[in-house]
């Protein structure tokens, strides 16, 4: 697999999500960085090949691919050995909702583009690290609720799936907006479990910044 380029920004959590994946499979990957504190992502020559301005994006196969759940979807169907989604349909879903839950009901809401949006609509200083923490709190709560009790080393079963690859970038985003975590017991777990394998080590935004 040849010419594989990862669009990619260090501490962006869903471009964190796609290096888990290709770490896993054992993808090698060039990186080109797109600074979104200076606006990389909105100049003509990335909108070109992603026109919503957003990372990551991955060529591959000849393909440029974008949004990072249907990123890592492709590579569990390129190599459905590798068990990002599990074999079994119910086991499927569930890795689908607790994902889904971490990149449409959390992610989205905690984005740079919409806290930079709310701070031009209030004059509180502190507003930012508020909003942060109450969103990304409420979200974790729930991600606990679900997976509390539940079998398995990781999320769903005892190896990582894409349920693990969204759930690690947004309990770093957590810790680096200081949300207490005393309440999440299962979620750091895994996030220890998952901190010990080199997939997950290689990915972390530390090691990715440029």
């Amino acid at each position: 697999m040849n010419n594989v380029i990862l669009y990619d920004y260090w501490r962006s959590s869903a471009s964190y999500r796609v290096r888990i994946a290709l770490n896993l499979l054992a993808i090698d990957y060039k990186t080109v960085s797109i600074n979104l504190l200076e606006g990389a992502q909105r100049k003509p020559e990335y909108l070109a090949l992603n026109p919503q301005g957003f990372v990551p994006a991955l060529v591959i196969d000849g393909k440029t691919l974008t949004q990072s759940l249907a990123i890592i979807e492709y590579l569990a169907e390129l190599r459905p050995e590798c068990g990002l989604l599990p074999p079994d349909i119910v086991d499927r879903q569930k890795v689908r909702a607790f994902a889904y839950a971490v990149a449409m009901d959390i992610h989205p809401i905690c984005n740079t583009h919409v806290v930079a949006h709310l701070m031009t609509v209030t004059d509180k200083a502190d507003a930012r690290e508020e909003w942060m923490k109450h969103f990304i709190t409420d979200g974790l709560r729930k991600l606990e609720a679900i997976i509390d009790g539940a079998d398995g080393e990781f999320s769903v079963g005892d190896t990582p799936t894409m349920a693990d690859l969204c759930l690690v970038p947004q309990v770093y985003n957590a810790r680096r907006w200081g949300v207490n975590m005393t309440d999440f017991r299962r979620i750091v777990d895994i996030d220890g479990k998952c901190s010990k394998l080199p997939a997950f080590q290689a990915a972390h935004p530390d090691r990715a910044k440029p």
